[in-house]
């Protein structure tokens, strides 16, 4: 009689579990494809109705759009805490943390703004409107600290900066060019940059 015996696995002998419709050469596919898909939306809502539609169509359409802009979002910084691609430490991990709330925020204010139920005359709904800026602002300066991180490399080490530099880059337009122009500056933004970012996410091997 032979009696063999097969060693246990080690741990980097055991395949990742991907998400579904991902693999373990690409386990962040799904992430990139909805952080690509969310980014398309809301460009397209925006094209359609711009920055501040009136009708409750126009709302609604750009309230979809966004939201599904923001669960892109999460998403991304799904992948983010997975690679650390802040770093090791606590304060990194607390960042993507804090960061994940404020966009979880800045989403019940697309929600309640998509609906017609806030009123930014009173101090609580304009504070949550606020969420959304500052979620915003939060992620260009994670994009700052994944290219100082270095821990992502070749074009996905800068390009979430380019990203997420959307809002320090529209809002100014606004201001200068004024909305037509401004609108055009946020779709194509969005475009060039959160929806190549959702690519190259979805491209990682890990």
């Amino acid at each position: 009689m032979t009696i063999s015996h097969s060693p246990a696995p080690a741990r980097s002998d055991v395949a990742k579990t991907a998400p579904t419709g991902s693999s373990p050469r690409h386990p962040y596919a799904v992430h990139g494809r909805v952080l690509t898909a969310g980014a398309l939306a809301w460009s397209a809502s925006m094209a359609l109705y711009g920055l501040n539609p009136e009708s409750d169509l126009g709302l609604a359409v750009q309230g979809v759009g966004a939201l599904l802009f923001q669960v892109g979002l999460l998403f991304l910084l799904r992948t983010l805490w997975r690679t650390r691609a802040l770093g090791e430490g606590k304060v990194a991990r607390g960042v993507l943390r804090f960061e994940a709330f404020l966009v979880s925020m800045a989403m019940a204010s697309t929600f309640v703004d998509a609906i017609r139920v806030s009123d930014l005359d009173q101090v609580g709904w304009a504070i949550l409107d606020a969420f959304w800026p500052f979620s915003m602002l939060g992620m260009f300066f994670i994009g700052i600290r994944i290219a100082i991180a270095g821990r992502w490399k070749g074009t996905s080490r800068f390009w979430p900066m380019v990203a997420e530099s959307w809002a320090v880059v529209t809002i100014p337009a606004l201001g200068i060019f004024g909305e037509t122009v401004g609108n055009a500056v946020a779709c194509l933004h969005l475009v060039v940059g959160y929806a190549v970012l959702g690519v190259l996410v979805s491209r990682k091997t890990d």
